[in-house]
């Protein structure tokens, strides 16, 4: 199960930002998440940017909202923001049938996943 981040968790220089039910498997979602883990804002977003994924473009619009939560909710230097989690788990599951032949169905999900990321400052000698 995904670690939970409640407000007191964090700490002062720590954000994050939720996205619900995101439709892609988390092993594809897992693929675009794992190269920004513990890269610079900046350098993360750039990378999102350019990446042929469909999801990726909803990465990045979580990553602005942990960004946007960070810079007016409290406080923190983007310019110094830094992805230290990443967390991609795993959401419902549409059952869908296709039809076979001789009247039967084959059965197939839709699987959806949640996707966490949280962002920290780091201090100027760190780099």
């Amino acid at each position: 199960m995904a670690r939970r981040h409640s407000l007191s968790d964090l700490g002062d220089d720590r954000v994050h930002a939720r996205a619900r039910s995101l439709r892609v498997s988390p092993r594809k979602l897992n693929e675009v998440v794992a190269p920004i883990r513990g890269k610079s804002l900046d350098r993360a977003l750039n990378e999102l940017l350019y990446s042929r994924r469909r999801i990726a473009g909803d990465v990045r619009k979580v990553l602005l909202s942990a960004m946007a939560n960070a810079e007016n909710n409290h406080g923190l230097d983007v310019d110094r923001l830094v992805v230290s989690e990443a967390t991609v788990g795993p959401g419902l599951k549409m059952r869908r049938f296709r039809p076979a032949g001789r009247g039967r169905v084959h059965p197939y999900r839709k699987s959806f996943s949640n996707l966490e990321i949280v962002l920290c400052e780091t201090q100027e000698g760190e780099d």
